[in-house]
C-alpha cells in the first residue's frame, strides 16, 4: 500500500478502518467480555466502592488537626485487606490480563507505525519478534 499522495481525509479514513480491525482482534473482543463481567460482578462492585468509601473516609481523618492514629490504622488496614481481595478476584485478574494483552498489541501497532513513518523501530523494540506484533 505504498502511496505518496494520501491526503489527510484518507489517513482518517485508513485510521478508520485499522480501529474497525483492530475491534475485531480476539484481544479486543476479550477484553470487552472481561470488562462486562467485571462491571457485572456484584461482589466486585461492592468492594471497589467500599474501598472509595474508605479511600474518603482517609482522607477526611488525615486532612483534619485532631486525627486519631488508631483510627487511620483502622481505616489503612480495611484499606488494604479490600485491596487485596480486589486485585485477587479471578475476574479482575483476566480482565487485567486481558488489559495487559491489548496494551501489547496497541503499543506493537504503534511501533509499526513509528517504524512506516520514521524507517526506525522505535527504541523499546525488544528485536525478539516474539514480543512484537511485528515490524517487518
Amino acid at each position: 500500500m505504498e502511496n505518496n499522495n494520501i491526503d489527510t481525509k484518507n489517513v482518517f479514513e485508513l485510521a478508520i478502518i485499522l480501529g474497525k480491525a483492530l475491534k475485531e482482534d480476539p484481544r479486543l473482543v476479550k477484553m470487552e467480555a472481561c470488562r462486562k463481567a467485571y462491571e457485572e460482578n456484584a461482589e466486585l462492585s461492592q468492594w471497589i466502592a467500599e474501598y472509595g468509601v474508605q479511600q474518603k473516609a482517609m482522607e477526611n481523618v488525615t486532612t483534619g488537626n485532631d486525627f486519631d492514629p488508631q483510627l487511620i490504622q483502622n481505616i489503612q488496614d480495611r484499606i488494604n485487606v479490600l485491596y487485596e481481595k480486589i486485585v485477587a478476584h479471578p475476574v479482575y485478574v483476566e480482565m487485567n490480563d486481558a488489559q495487559d494483552a491489548v496494551n501489547e498489541l496497541m503499543n506493537a501497532v504503534n511501533n509499526t507505525i513509528m517504524f512506516a513513518i520514521t524507517g526506525e523501530m522505535p527504541s523499546n523494540c525488544t528485536h525478539d519478534c516474539s514480543t512484537c506484533g511485528g515490524c517487518h
